[in-house]
């Protein structure tokens, strides 16, 4: 399937420059392809994967990616989509954020050198920080005119705004176009992909890439991804949905996507994954028919899970779901079957001395764990049947949490409704 066409079957497509001639460069051969991941952590985010995953459907395509970490426009900072001008980071941040992003990013391309479609890395501070700037003013910046560049959507915004838009901000539509000459010179590179809000971008790199090199290149992009609810993809309570396993773990990740609202199922396992539209059908087909048993978020859980942090992972966050969720006696458990359940659960320490003692009272222990924010919202949840101790209901406000409520290995789980739970590890 020409690439286009894959995008589209998605949902994906957003828009492109000249659609035919993109498509007739897909069909004639390998196309070089590239995207641009911002520095701004060491870490991406769930907000990134839409990218990454598209980068290796360009791979399997037969297309050569490249993944370029943004070294150089990183000391910049993108506007689009910012209310207000970023903190520039210093060069000792933006090191430790670029080594970070290398790691991720080797994990999910294709970089073997023996295959003419070999996934390529590069950081665009190689050719952004050795330009001599009078030369860039006359080479590059001749060929832009102020008067298209404020009718740029994130310009056009920010400049309503009282913070308005530095010339810092606003001279990084050029770099960002430049960096397009530059892959175009290194690698032939003919392609860029992004979000729906770097269109400008993009297009401002096709139109100089032909103005400086007079050859023809394509953009293309996708929707910026929400939820059915309106809300922006990869945030929780908690905060972002990281990729990097030591700040979202493995079974958090997993529960993120198996919380994913009904409405929101089908959509996403056409984005995120790599299933045909066959098997997103069949999917969702066992999802309509019996939507208690939620299989269309489990697919998707494990699919992205497997994804970025392997099938071990998935066998792990599997079992973590399944004890912690479908136990119906858990004093039958033995402390290995336990330690396998609760490992990537949310947990913290209760001192063994205050079993007993109203130090160890449940309002207060619901509250220390996080799972409310205020005695006085713990003991409402718990007097409206809310909370559970070691999946047993606990209606009582008063309760004190005593030995008889260790299990095997020192645990006692705590759960808030249906999905928020919490592991005790009495010591």
């Amino acid at each position: 399937m020409n690439l286009v066409d894959d995008f589209q079957s998605r949902g994906l497509f957003h828009q492109s420059t000249d659609e035919a001639a993109l498509r007739k460069a897909l069909a004639s051969g390998m196309v070089t392809g590239y995207i641009g991941f911002d520095p701004t952590a060491a870490s991406l985010h769930v907000g990134s994967l839409l990218q990454i995953v598209n980068l290796v459907r360009l791979q399997r395509a037969g297309h050569r990616p490249i993944a370029v970490v943004g070294g150089g426009t990183g000391l910049i900072g993108d506007p689009s989509g910012k209310q207000a001008e970023r903190t520039l980071l210093t060069r000792e941040s933006l090191d430790v954020n670029l080594a970070g992003l290398r790691a991720q990013l080797g994990r999910y391309l294709d970089f073997d050198a023996s295959k003419p479609n070999a996934a390529v890395m590069v950081d665009n501070a190689e050719w952004l920080t050795a330009l001599n700037y009078v030369e860039f003013l006359r080479d590059v910046g001749k060929h832009f005119s102020v008067n298209a560049m404020v009718q740029r959507d994130a310009v056009k915004d920010r400049l309503t705004r009282e913070q308005g838009l530095s010339y810092t901000e606003f001279s990084y539509m050029l770099l960002q176009s430049y960096d397009f000459v530059a892959l175009y010179d290194r690698y032939g590179c003919t392609l860029q992909l992004g979000g729906s809000d770097q269109w400008g971008n993009i297009v401002s790199g096709v139109d100089l890439l032909r103005r400086m090199r007079d050859a023809e290149s394509h953009g293309l992009t996708v929707r910026l991804l929400t939820t059915t609810s309106g809300a922006k993809m990869g945030k929780t309570e908690k905060g972002s949905v990281w990729l990097d396993p030591a700040l979202t773990s493995p079974y958090e990740f997993y529960q993120y996507w198996f919380n994913t609202h009904d409405a929101d199922v089908e959509r996403f396992l056409a984005y995120f994954t790599f299933l045909t539209r066959a098997e997103i059908d069949a999917v969702m087909d066992a999802q309509r028919s019996d939507p208690s048993k939620r299989e269309g978020q489990r697919r998707l859980a494990a699919e992205l899970t497997r994804f970025v942090h392997g099938e071990a992972a998935v066998a792990e966050a599997t079992r973590a779901a399944k004890g912690l969720f479908g136990v119906s006696d858990w004093r039958a458990l033995s402390q290995a079957d336990l330690e396998a359940m609760v490992a990537e659960a949310p947990r913290s320490d209760l001192a063994a001395s205050t079993l007993g003692t109203p130090e160890a009272g449940l309002v207060a222990v619901l509250v220390a764990a996080g799972l409310y924010p205020s005695k006085s919202q713990a003991r409402t949840g718990v007097e409206q049947g809310g909370v559970s101790v070691n999946d047993v209901v606990e209606k009582n406000p008063q309760r004190v949490l005593g030995p008889e409520d260790v299990l095997a290995g020192g645990y006692v789980v705590l759960r808030k409704g249906k999905k928020h739970y919490h592991v005790l590890c009495a010591r």
